[in-house]
């Protein structure tokens, strides 16, 4: 049985997040106590389940301590085993809150809103190096459902590359793993008629490629991503996050993240993500 295991801060999405993944044929739990895991895992195997998404619930004792151990007992037991953890900035958090009115679930007399998503987010910070990290921050309900369908349908078994454009004005995102900085290159932005297009438009591309700078960059992050991507591979990671950012995330990233995806694609899983075009 595949089990992909969601966690995370408060508000990062992971209810949204369940419910795309249920929307894509899996059985979802939803704030479910940690020692309850490997019962229930085991409970829905012999139901017949092939496919689970649980949301794990941080606020029981013992917390998440024993969620590395329990993951070990799972996958010795045959299970394929996921761990998805969404992340957001805090003023991000503080936002949502504030707009939705709810109640974070570790505020209380004496802890406001931001000492409660700080006092979680260190409660659950031993789990997140075990985890594929999420930044949610910039992204949208919408975009979050279209992200995790994405990454529904992907082979667990194998390395999976996500790379993604960002603009720097905007902040890096939580989940990079490697990041590379182009606001030196030509800016598209400055060009009147380029300014309102992409990355992805022809008239960006053919400004972008008549600076040979630009494909010297690409070449150079090419190549270190094509020589460190077996290294990456054999240290079991299953997930790895590459990140572009230019000022705006609009044109040279986005340009770069699609040419550097066509490039690994024949031989690597890879997600494609542009946070700034929405």
């Amino acid at each position: 049985m595949e089990l992909l295991l969601i966690g995370g801060v408060s508000g990062s999405g992971k209810s949204v997040a369940l419910a795309a993944l249920e929307d894509s044929g899996y059985y979802a739990v939803n704030n479910l106590p940690l020692p309850l895991l490997p019962e229930t895992a085991r409970y829905l195997q012999r139901a017949g389940q092939q496919t689970v998404a649980i949301g794990l619930d941080a606020k029981t004792e013992p917390g998440l301590a024993t969620l590395p151990a329990m993951i070990d007992e799972l996958r010795g037991a045959g299970f394929s085993v996921r761990f998805l953890y969404l992340d957001a900035r805090t003023d991000t958090l503080v936002k949502r809150y504030s707009e939705t009115r709810r109640r974070h679930p570790f505020t209380s007399d004496t802890r406001t809103l931001t000492e409660a998503i700080d006092f979680e987010r260190e409660l659950i910070a031993d789990v997140r190096p075990l985890a594929i990290v999420f930044d949610t921050s910039q992204t949208s309900a919408a975009m979050l459902r279209s992200w995790i369908k994405g990454f529904a349908s992907i082979d667990a078994a194998r390395l999976t590359v996500q790379i993604e454009s960002f603009g720097f004005k905007h902040g890096v995102p939580l989940d990079t793993d490697l990041a590379f900085d182009v606001r030196c290159l030509p800016n598209p932005h400055y060009e009147p008629e380029l300014a309102p297009l992409t990355g992805r438009d022809a008239p960006v591309i053919a400004f972008l490629e008549a600076h040979p700078e630009v494909e010297r960059m690409y070449a150079d992050i090419r190549g270190f991503v094509a020589r460190w991507l077996p290294e990456y591979a054999r240290d079991n990671r299953n997930y790895l996050t590459i990140a572009i950012g230019c000022t705006g995330g609009r044109h040279r990233s986005v340009y770069l993240v699609e040419r550097l995806a066509r490039a690994l694609s024949p031989e690597q899983q890879v997600q494609v993500r542009h946070r700034e075009l929405g």
